[in-house]
């Protein structure tokens, strides 16, 4: 099946594009959560109608993400965990536990954002990206301490 992508998608391309996808996971996904449309002759002409619309819209959504960046881009985050005779952790650091560190010092970040990479299970400082947009990506360091 072919669609029109309304937004970039990781693996599959960029807005605008049109791709061949399976059918279901046109049908389950990516139509009804809006990120593309079928790629009827009606559809194309309707994105062509609406691209600079869909454009100005996506430009916002990347200058909102970007401030968010600049504010994350001087920050550094404590938690402080459980810990075992070896340093190692008791459980790990999950993204909700960075979003709210991050929600107390004014910073609102969606979990899903946060990409931990294996996750956090030592004691130390551990770089964190979390993936604003598509364009915009913020490092964020995180310092796992033991708890006392």
């Amino acid at each position: 099946m072919e669609v029109i992508l309304m937004q970039d998608l990781l693996h599959n391309g960029k807005r605008g594009e049109i791709i061949r996808v399976k059918p279901g996971f046109a049908r389950n996904y990516l139509i009804p959560k809006g990120l593309a449309l079928e790629a009827t002759e009606a559809n194309r002409r309707l994105f062509e109608q609406q691209r600079a619309k869909i454009e100005a819209q996506h430009e916002h959504q990347r200058s909102l993400a970007s401030e968010v960046a600049e504010k994350i881009a001087g920050l550094e985050i404590t938690i402080a965990k459980r810990v075992g005779e070896q340093g190692t952790l008791y459980g790990s650091v999950t993204a909700t536990e960075i979003a709210e560190a991050l929600a107390a010092q004014g910073v609102e970040v969606d979990k899903r954002r946060i990409d931990l990479e294996g996750g956090i299970k030592t004691v130390g400082e551990h770089p964190v990206r979390i993936e604003l947009h598509s364009e915009v990506v913020a490092q964020l360091l995180v310092k796992v301490v033991p708890e006392e």
